[in-house]
């Protein structure tokens, strides 16, 4: 279930992502892929890019934080069970 909720998040960033860029003059191809790949991060650093810098400051600092804080708890569950 949270795989498939993972995917719909994706897609739908990639084709807001699709359908805006053009807007603002990027490549509609490029971001679609970015966001679909790297998800709000991409849309972070888009909304940045693209003069909403509040907003996408915000998205990136709090994903990126997010992505760090599950990288070291997987860290610390692999040091965790590798001493049982």
């Amino acid at each position: 279930m949270s795989g498939t909720i993972s995917l719909l998040i994706a897609i739908a960033i990639a084709v807001y992502l699709a359908i805006d860029a053009p807007k603002h003059h990027k490549s509609r191809w490029l971001w679609a892929i970015l966001g679909f790949l790297f998800g709000p991060i991409a849309l972070g650093i888009y909304l940045i890019r693209t003069n909403r810098k509040v907003l996408g400051w915000i998205m990136t600092i709090l994903f990126g934080l997010g992505y760090i804080l599950l990288i070291l708890l997987v860290i610390l569950g692999a040091v965790f069970f590798s001493q049982l």
